[in-house]
């Protein structure tokens, strides 16, 4: 005697077709979802974009400033005067970037926050039509099965 296993396939589609579901709200919140995932990807790479920039001009400088210590100096202490320059310019060269990253981090951050106060106001608004909609529905079938009720 063969094992069969049951075909629940049609015991799932009666199940799910017995609880009608509005799939348009899956979809709607499928793409709100995939849009907040874009935005936020457009600020994370705008974000590195920018950093980067900062990180290529901060290169570009500090090798400028090089060039005078690899000079050759005719006294001893001209090399010394040299090592003494590079360190104050490559000081204030470092104070300029790191402002320059804290504003990209400043400018993520609010944007960011934005993005997420946006969201759940949607979300928000979302819900509660959603549970309007339910309300709505579980009054209707309330008053139809009352009424059946009555009826007999």
């Amino acid at each position: 005697m063969a094992a069969t296993t049951q075909d629940f396939t049609k015991i799932m589609q009666d199940m799910m077709s017995s609880m009608p579901m509005d799939m348009s709200k899956f979809q709607e919140g499928f793409k709100a979802q995939a849009a907040f995932g874009e935005k936020m990807s457009k600020v994370a790479l705008d974000a590195a974009e920018k950093s980067t920039e900062i990180s290529a001009k901060w290169t570009k400088e500090t090798l400028a400033k090089m060039s005078d210590i690899a000079t050759t100096k005719s006294e001893p202490a001209d090399y010394a005067k040299a090592v003494s320059d590079f360190a104050s310019a490559s000081a204030e060269i470092a104070s300029e970037n790191i402002a320059a990253f804290a504003e990209v981090a400043k400018k993520v951050q609010m944007e960011t926050v934005e993005l997420m106060l946006a969201a759940g106001k949607d979300f928000s608004e979302d819900a509660t039509a959603a549970m309007k909609s339910a309300t709505s529905s579980a009054t209707s079938a309330a008053k139809k099965t009352t009424a059946a009720a009555t009826a007999k």
